[in-house]
């Protein structure tokens, strides 16, 4: 754990939000006795970062992702835990620190409206006190990337939100942070704009080597660009890992597809009639069937299918990962 880049050990956040009841006589004695609940955004996580890593941390509304990622920024203070980056503890907001971080809020702006982007770029590089020559080798880098070149002299005001958002990009990397932390990057983007800021930040962090912590409620962006996820709900660590491997660790189930010779299907209700336990029908198109089947299980009703019919193709898959999402976001996984 020492040698990580971020380290990030029985991290909470509680904040104490006061409580006022409905009516004019309640919101006066609230005033005299205030009342507070106390909320559990962050509940104990553990976890380690190590550098170069491009990681997606998902949960739905209010799992508290974007809390955590506040404290590992230095934004806000924990209610108690450690958080070591690059040996920094990031609420103490060293100089060192904030030069080797940038963070980039899908619904934030930090430039400025009524000028060319290339003039709020100059700001910055002289408030991280960036040499002359960085500057114009780092922008001219990202400008490229980023296909960019054509909009650098227009008033922000008049560039469209895709437009503004490589802007920010582009404001957020001229430092070369070390670390770079998106909260919902793409939000609002149409299709085409998110596809070409997925490839941006791939091939970003493939030539800087810049550690990436991503939030989003996209799930393309998570798996276009994070080959690991971390998955936090109700302030608690979840899982942890690979995310093609977060099927089998939460998820106790397979997909089978099975397609049968047309000619062998005498009755089309009989995966119905077999009356196997843990297993369930969710489409069936002619000779196509897709059954649901306990993972434990798997192994001997794919051997009991294939001794009973005659099998054209089968497949056994995961379920997808949008609906591994969704069924842990509505509560199907405990």
């Amino acid at each position: 754990m020492s040698n990580s880049l971020i380290t990030v050990i029985n991290l909470s956040k509680v904040f104490r939000v006061p409580i006022r009841p409905e009516g004019i006589k309640a919101s006066v004695k609230s005033l005299l006795h205030p009342s507070y609940a106390e909320i559990n955004a962050v509940d104990q996580l553990n976890f380690c970062i190590e550098q170069g890593e491009m990681v997606g941390m998902i949960g739905p509304n209010g799992a508290g992702k974007t809390t955590t990622l506040k404290m590992m920024s230095g934004l806000l203070f924990p209610t108690s835990g450690e958080i070591r980056v690059a040996g920094y503890i990031p609420w103490e907001r060293r100089t060192e620190y904030l030069r080797s971080i940038s963070m980039l809020l899908g619904n934030k702006s930090q430039m400025l409206w009524d000028i060319p982007p290339i003039d709020s770029f100059r700001v910055l590089s002289e408030i991280y006190s960036i040499p002359k020559p960085e500057f114009r080798r780092t922008l001219d880098e990202l400008v490229d990337l980023l296909e960019m070149k054509e909009i650098l002299n227009k008033p922000v005001r008049n560039l469209s939100l895709g437009e503004r958002m490589k802007c920010e990009l582009t404001a957020s990397l001229l430092h070369s942070p070390a670390l770079l932390f998106l909260d919902e990057p793409t939000l609002g983007l149409d299709v085409s704009m998110q596809l070409r800021l997925r490839r941006f930040l791939s091939e970003y962090n493939r030539r800087s080597g810049v550690t990436v912590i991503l939030t989003s409620h996209y799930m393309a962006d998570v798996m276009a660009l994070c080959p690991r996820v971390v998955l936090i709900h109700h302030g608690n660590l979840l899982y942890d890992g690979a995310l093609e491997g977060l099927a089998h660790k939460l998820i106790p189930f397979k997909l089978l597809k099975i397609t049968l010779n047309q000619e062998t299907i005498t009755d089309a209700n009989m995966f119905e009639k077999m009356g196997w336990e843990d297993v369930e029908i969710l489409e069936k198109d002619a000779n196509i069937f897709t059954l649901r089947v306990a993972r434990h299980d798997t192994p001997a009703i794919t051997a009991r299918i294939l001794q009973k019919f005659v099998v054209a193709d089968l497949s056994v898959e995961d379920p997808p990962i949008e609906a591994v999402i969704d069924q842990i976001y509505s509560g199907g996984v405990a």
